[in-house]
């Protein structure tokens, strides 16, 4: 009898742990890893002047380079048809291969391991590196928000959250294991995210959706511990610039954030332990019988009449059909969406207030650079000359990212309008507006009135382009116009969003979520009915 019990006990204990390391929770820890090491864009700011000066490159190079990067971030359309035709698994482990490959190469480029290569080649590096990043939002943002529908907009902030803070993290991980070598970042860029994703490579799939009393109370834990985490990392960003850190102090610095960054794993095994004891209590009362339950004849014939009707009128209907969308939030075909007036605005929008805070993050070194101690005397000039007050200086300033920055909080509400059938390729097709703002405003716009200010100042001083290695820009007339092009340009898009807005206000006033309930009360009855057969399994 001992022996018995012992097994029986060993027994619920594997269940258990199986049921954490494939539940819907402990896939939501490993997708928020993945996006927080997601991120790797953000941080070309910080090792792009060490590609400018090892490679000799000018701005309009560098700026290509950066453009090729947000073209691989953003171009995912690739991502989600594969992610739709192939299991979650095998898009990570693309990731992966992806990932390690494009910034590996750019490491050995930049640390003179291999021959100088082409600029072609530097950019199809980036391009295939950063492209891994949108591989990763299809593999663990749209399967969360697939597995969480009624809490979508939460999980999309959250996990664009983690992607903003993963340049951070990476910076205090890089600084534990390396130092301050903004060269060995590209190789902590190269390899942590792969590793991340072959971790995790088995635990983040598209699950039946269940309810969950303590949802929305488990997705405000995860926003405390973002705000924790940001918090810390602000801190200690501070204290490194204020005070001289050891190795020993970095290493700590990195030990803290990591620490942090993996406590939504007890999370996860608390939700867990609940929805195991919840069903556990909910099985006990079912009567089991030997044969499987199975549907009414009729029932079942229906249902096939149903779904072959279904497929015949999907295959019959063919173009016809793209300019006769259904109502919003019901299952569009990809024509359907890509050809409606709703995406043309989000892509309209997003190609204005992301293409600019996109071009604004990829010149701030270089910005930096050009203003020196000019900074202080914008503000004072225009106080001066035309009596305007600083803080309504400091308002326009902060109203130039505002759009940019909102977009960011709130992204594309591709699965709300269009639903959920083929999220992962309309969501990578919506994101194909920043490259293409990043390219026109990035290296046609900005990039191109650097370099002519650039070329100005050097035949002033009587020099040529070929005299110098790197083209540099001094004063604060080097991004006067090119950034007043980005102010119009996100007025133009926050405009275009409120089109948007006028739109659909009356969709939103709705009940999004109503499609999901009846589904979701269907997948707990055959959950608990799957408990209790095994239940008895174990008895007997």
């Amino acid at each position: 009898m001992a022996t018995t019990a012992s097994g029986s006990s060993g027994y619920v204990c594997c269940r258990f742990f199986l049921q954490v390391i494939t539940g819907r929770w402990f896939m939501m820890f490993a997708s928020f890893l993945i996006m927080a090491c997601a991120g790797a864009t953000y941080l070309f700011g910080v090792y792009s002047k060490d590609i400018k000066l090892t490679l000799g490159y000018d701005q309009s190079t560098l700026n290509l380079m950066s453009t090729f990067k947000d073209l691989g971030a953003n171009v995912g359309v690739l991502s989600g048809l594969l992610a739709e035709e192939t299991p979650t698994w095998f898009v990570l482990l693309v990731v992966a291969l992806m990932n390690f490959t494009g910034y590996f190469m750019i490491w050995l480029a930049v640390t003179k391991t291999i021959a100088t290569p082409k600029v072609w080649q530097m950019c199809a590096y980036i391009c295939i590196g950063a492209n891994s990043q949108n591989f990763a939002n299809t593999g663990s943002l749209v399967t969360c928000v697939k597995n969480f529908p009624q809490s979508r907009g939460m999980m999309l902030g959250l996990m664009k959250g983690f992607v903003g803070l993963s340049g951070a993290i990476f910076t205090q991980i890089y600084y534990a294991i390396y130092g301050n070598d903004s060269k060995s970042l590209i190789l902590l860029i190269g390899w942590f995210p792969a590793a991340i994703s072959l971790v995790f490579v088995y635990n983040i799939r598209a699950m039946k959706i269940s309810a969950h009393p303590n949802e929305t109370k488990v997705l405000h834990e995860y926003l405390g511990i973002a705000t924790v985490l940001a918090l810390l990392i602000m801190a200690l960003t501070i204290a490194q610039k204020k005070v001289p850190f050891s190795h020993a102090a970095y290493l700590f610095s990195g030990v803290a954030v990591c620490f942090i960054m993996f406590s939504p794993f007890f999370i996860a095994v608390r939700e867990e332990f609940y929805t195991w004891r919840n069903r556990e209590q909910l099985t006990a009362p079912i009567r089991l019988v030997d044969e499987a339950p199975t549907l009414p004849e009729t029932e079942m014939k229906s249902e096939i009449e149903y779904e072959s009707m279904e497929t015949k009128e999907a295959s019959a209907s063919g173009c016809s059909s793209i300019f006769k969308p259904p109502k919003r939030g019901e299952d569009f075909s990809i024509l359907q969406a890509l050809f409606s007036i709703d995406m043309f605005l989000v892509f309209l929008g997003t190609f204005c207030g992301l293409g600019c805070t996109l071009t604004a993050a990829d010149n701030l070194g270089q910005i930096g650079e050009s203003l020196g101690v000019f900074a202080g005397f914008v503000s004072e000039i225009i106080l001066l000359k035309y009596k305007i007050p600083r803080p309504l200086i400091m308002s326009l300033v902060f109203l130039l990212a505002s759009v940019g920055d909102l977009l960011i909080a709130f992204p594309w509400p591709v699965s709300e309008l269009f639903g959920l059938k083929y999220y992962a390729t309309l969501f990578n097709c919506a994101q194909l507006s920043s490259p293409l703002g990043s390219f026109v405003l990035n290296v046609r716009i900005v990039g191109k009135l650097y370099d002519k200010e650039a070329l100005k100042q050097l035949a002033a001083k009587g020099m040529t382009r070929s005299m110098v290695k790197e083209l540099t820009c001094i004063g604060k007339q080097c991004y006067r116009l090119s950034f007043s092009i980005l102010a119009a340009t996100n007025t133009f898009g926050s405009i275009v969003i409120l089109v948007l807005v006028l739109r659909t206000h009356k969709y939103y006033g709705g009940d999004i979520y109503e499609r999901f309930r009846d589904e979701i009360a269907e997948n707990e009855k055959e959950m608990a009915l799957k408990s209790a057969q095994e239940m008895q399994m174990v008895e007997s």
